[in-house]
């Protein structure tokens, strides 16, 4: 049976520190329903903030809105894979239990059984909240049924929502003057725009007119557009101008930026904003990977270019230089809510879905357990109610969001997989964590499994009969995650006990969601 965990809803202001300057914001607030404003971006590892001690990329937005609130050191994803995990973190639920296990399932037009539970959106609205979400939606469209704005699905038609980047299009073609790609130019899929190549563009120096077939990960270069009119400009002025027309009614927001997922394509000033030959190289773009079940993954051995350390260096920094849009993009954001006087009264959260490789270990995406892929960044404010400059660093889930905006917004008890973490940001709860990510959809070719906890990491499939080599990772001896301890190390049964250890707390946590592969998990001989 599904676990249920029942949220304590605690009134605000009790047991929080709260300094003389955001008291009477917090006695204010105690008769008015509070606001949120959840920003998402796609795709942004956890260490591409300087917060997290990025020596490129700068993010003095985002790092003013952790200094206002709460930075986790240690936020993972559900799953490494968009529509899985955003549908954990509007559910509260494993992506067992939501049904959302691949992107595939996200897609318009899926029926109800899958993602059949409400989220935290649609619990919102029920109390009386305006419900809107702009930029990317990518999870069964019958979960949008709520929002006052059409969202845009990645996939497909659907009734509720319009094409990912429809509106866009039509927006550059009514506002600029298209022609056809010159030399070293290509369109790009997927705003169905002219691009200039980079040296690591799958088409670079071949001719315009060249039939390849090409995905998004393959586009890289500089987008011909004005910074004005880019992919994250028009996405977060949209829920700018949402902000203008809340009125006084409470809200809840989402804004969802595309990037910096593929195609890495910004404009300028942000493309070669940091220069490529300076970007520094991964430590592990040349790991050997004979020790890892991740030696195929993502094309790595297909796709030589991302074990290429001078073109890597083309996609780190136009990765970088996307982030610094949305650092930009997201100051402005935080600027109109303190302009309209709503800044005081709301939660904003700021995250991703996963992370990106980039290089790393000689790939490219997602989709693997690898703390590039997995580790997430994670920020909250809400004056008042969260002591400024405050820092968790236990590991956490992406999937605890549901229940901790639930506890935070005062919306009485739900069903949910996962934890506030409102008793973690106060400092009431001092027990050591660890948290459990999923990746189901192929079986167990792969790891479907992985533990943190601690300085520690384990991966597995989730079958006895599974060839696939387990893995420990050390995270404080082996930041890179390049020397599997198990597996077919020959030294392995030195780390015996902490792999049992740690497949009790895999065990233990199948069993509180009520998860079919538990069985499976307890057979695995680990070592």
């Amino acid at each position: 049976m599904l676990r249920r965990n029942f949220l304590k809803i605690v009134g605000i202001g009790v047991g929080i520190a709260v300094t003389g300057e955001s008291f009477a914001a917090s006695f204010v607030s105690k008769s008015k329903m509070p606001n949120l404003l959840f920003i998402m971006t796609d795709q942004q590892r956890w260490d591409a903030l300087s917060l997290a001690g990025n020596p490129v990329v700068k993010t003095p937005n985002i790092d003013k809105l952790a200094s206002e609130g709460v930075y986790f050191e240690r936020a993972y994803t559900q799953c490494a894979v968009c529509g899985p995990a955003r549908a954990s973190i509007l559910s509260g639920r494993a992506v067992e239990n939501h049904g959302v296990v691949t992107n595939d399932h996200a897609n318009p037009g899926k029926s109800e059984d899958v993602f059949a539970v409400k989220s935290f959106d649609e619990i919102l609205h029920r109390k009386g909240y305006l419900s809107e979400y702009y930029g990317k939606w990518h999870c069964p469209d019958h979960r949008a049924k709520i929002y006052r704005n059409a969202v845009e699905v990645c996939h497909g038609d659907s009734p509720f929502g319009l094409p990912l980047f429809g509106r866009y299009r039509k927006f550059l073609d009514k506002n600029l003057k298209r022609r056809k790609p010159g030399q070293g130019e290509q369109v790009s899929g997927s705003y169905n725009w002219i691009y200039k190549m980079d040296p690591i563009d799958r088409r670079f120096n071949l001719p315009s007119d060249t039939d390849i077939k090409v995905v998004q990960p393959d586009n890289h270069g500089k987008l011909l557009v004005p910074a004005e009119l880019s992919p994250t400009a028009y996405q977060v002025s949209e829920v700018m101008d949402a902000l203008d027309k809340v009125g006084s009614k409470p809200f809840n927001i989402t804004c969802s930026i595309t990037y910096p997922h593929a195609p890495m394509i910004p404009t300028e000033p942000y493309y070669q904003m940091y220069k490529p030959e300076d970007m520094p190289v991964p430590v592990s773009i040349d790991d050997d990977m004979k020790n890892s079940p991740y030696s195929d993954a993502n094309g790595r051995k297909r796709l030589p270019e991302y074990r290429d350390k001078e073109k890597i260096k083309y996609m780190i920094s136009n990765y970088y230089g996307l982030i610094k849009e949305i650092d930009d993009w997201v100051g402005k954001l935080i600027k109109k809510l303190e302009e309209k006087g709503l800044a005081e009264n709301t939660l904003v959260i700021f995250t991703s879905d996963h992370g990106e490789m980039l290089g790393s270990h000689g790939m490219r995406e997602k989709n693997v357990f690898y703390e590039e892929s997995a580790h997430i960044p994670l920020v909250i404010r809400f004056p008042g109610r969260i002591k400024p400059n405050s820092v968790v660093k236990q590991p956490i889930s992406q999937i605890d969001l549901f229940a901790t905006i639930l506890d935070y917004m005062q919306a009485g008890d739900h069903e949910s997989d996962g934890k506030s973490l409102r008793p973690l940001i106060e400092g009431e709860d001092k027990t050591d964590k660890f948290i459990v990510s999923e990746w189901l959809w192929h079986g167990d070719r792969v790891p479907c499994y992985m533990v943190v906890s601690g300085d520690w990491k384990l991966f597995c499939p989730h079958t006895p009969e599974s060839r696939i080599v387990n893995v420990l990772y050390n995270l404080k001896d082996d930041p890179y995650e390049m020397n599997n301890l198990i597996g077919k190390n020959p030294d392995k049964l030195k780390y015996a006990a902490q792999v049992e250890k740690m497949k009790a707390m895999l065990v233990s946590w199948l069993v509180s969601i009520g998860s079919k592969n538990v069985d499976g998990v307890r057979k695995r001989k680990m070592i």
